[in-house]
């Protein structure tokens, strides 16, 4: 997600009004951070302290990258009463969907019921080694994901959350359709709104709004209340 935080820059440098810290505390929506190796120190005890909800982390990353900070950070965040998940970077052009998603499943990707731990997320967006739809068509893009979808799905119950920007995903899915009805949507957008989401959902789940403020990592935003973030972590 670090070289998505630059790239989303471009706009609000152009223009984007940045909504301030106060409008977005007036929500009352639980508020959250995702985290990586990038942040490898975080005090947990003080982001519970600073009003924050939820966390994802960073576990996997195509299928030779296991984070050396996810345990701690996780183990961390559970201790802090964070309700927490973990999230995997794709490499489409590396391996199957299938793959990936059990690699991600292995190494802390799963999920449970217990109403703490929420459904892994596919952080899939712009190639920072390459070109930017990863060499493949919208269509083997598409079938890449619902590989990576489907194979999570069967080994939960839970269909994984797709991290994204409407941009990539017009660019490199043909804005597809297909998740809509199944797969939450986190979008990343640093701008006052959200904005226009991808075709299929009507709605994010997330989003992220931020890469940097008041506590470590990215920013996040749960849409919903406190019953409903805590339903999305019980299925």
């Amino acid at each position: 997600m670090r070289l998505l935080s630059l790239l989303l820059l471009v706009p609000a440098i152009l223009g984007a009004p940045a909504e301030s810290e106060s409008e977005l505390e007036k929500r009352a929506q639980p508020q959250g951070i995702d985290v990586s190796g990038y942040q490898p120190n975080v005090n947990w005890a003080t982001v519970k302290a600073n009003g924050i909800s939820f966390a994802y982390i960073k576990a996997t990353e195509g299928t030779t990258f296991i984070s050396s900070t996810f345990s701690s950070q996780y183990t961390g965040a559970t201790n802090a009463g964070l309700i927490r998940g973990a999230y995997h970077f794709a490499h489409p052009d590396s391996s199957s969907g299938a793959t990936q998603a059990n690699f991600f499943l292995a190494h802390g990707g799963g999920w449970s019921g217990d109403g703490i731990t929420l459904p892994g997320a596919l952080d899939i967006e712009y190639n920072p080694n390459g070109a930017t739809c990863y060499g493949l068509s919208a269509s083997a893009m598409v079938a890449w994901i619902k590989d990576f979808s489907n194979t999570y799905h069967s080994k939960t119950g839970r269909y994984p959350v797709i991290y994204t920007t409407t941009d990539w995903w017009k660019t490199c899915t043909g804005n597809s359709a297909a998740f809509g009805s199944t797969n939450p949507l986190w979008i990343a957008r640093y701008a006052s709104s959200i904005g226009t989401v991808p075709a299929g959902w009507s709605y994010a789940t997330f989003w992220q709004y931020a890469d940097s403020g008041p506590n470590p990592g990215d920013q996040d935003l749960f849409n919903g209340d406190a019953a409903g973030l805590k339903r999305m972590a019980t299925g």
